[in-house]
């Protein structure tokens, strides 16, 4: 049977403002939607375990669809999925076909230079499987490595965050990087859609979404790449 992997921030607070943050709210509902109508089962995996904060703001009412709520309402993703998130040593990386780094601004304290959460990503794609990332959780994919040791994202083509949105959000002097600068010194070939619009890039077992917008596109093109 085929298994998704989640992962997601235990980070409720911006690093350098007082303003709290965590995973977006559309990032994992969406997604987790387009796996649960294919008949994929979905974990949930943050760098602590346990506790998962709501950016406050994805909750807003503007914000949230039929299927933001489905979930926000759902005891078992409030009291399972968010409170009760595995750690990276509970988990093996053999069950895993999908792994997806869910975004939030939370993820850029405690994704970015996670490695045990990138040396699962490395075994899941070294397995034929999946990596996929969203906006801000594109960072996930910034300490992974490849067989020979070069960084996962050079030469890669895929898309986050763009500085324009964070721009347009008035946090570029509040974040802790500029996710599209990171991802081009890392050699990168980073590929910039119309703000918060969606956009999903697809490199080989690579699968990457802009911003929260396009989430469900991400999903999407998970299945159609599982089912080839």
């Amino acid at each position: 049977m085929t298994k998704a992997l989640m992962v997601v921030t235990n980070n409720p607070k911006f690093k350098k403002i007082q303003r709290a943050t965590g995973i977006w709210l559309k990032e994992a509902s969406h997604f987790n939607k387009v796996m649960a109508d294919n008949g994929i089962d979905v974990d949930y995996v943050s760098p602590q375990g346990g506790y998962v904060p709501i950016d406050p703001l994805s909750l807003g009412t503007d914000d949230m669809d039929a299927t933001d709520w489905e979930y926000y309402l759902d005891d078992t993703f409030r009291n399972e999925h968010l409170a009760k998130s595995l750690k990276p040593a509970d988990v093996d990386p053999q069950d895993y076909q999908v792994i997806y780094f869910v975004g939030g601004h939370g993820s850029m304290t405690d994704f970015t230079e996670n490695t045990e959460l990138a040396a699962i990503a490395e075994k899941i794609y070294a397995n034929d499987g999946v990596v996929a990332a969203n906006c801000v959780g594109v960072c996930g994919l910034l300490p992974m490595r490849t067989a020979d040791g070069n960084r996962f994202v050079h030469g890669r083509k895929l898309t986050g965050f763009t500085n324009d949105e964070e721009a347009l959000n008035g946090l570029t002097n509040d974040v802790e990087f500029l996710l599209e600068d990171e991802l081009s010194k890392a050699g990168a070939s980073f590929v910039k859609g119309t703000a918060f619009e969606p956009n999903i890039v697809v490199d080989d077992r690579l699968i990457t979404g802009q911003n929260p917008n396009s989430a469900t596109g991400v999903g999407e093109a998970i299945i159609k790449e599982l089912l080839q």
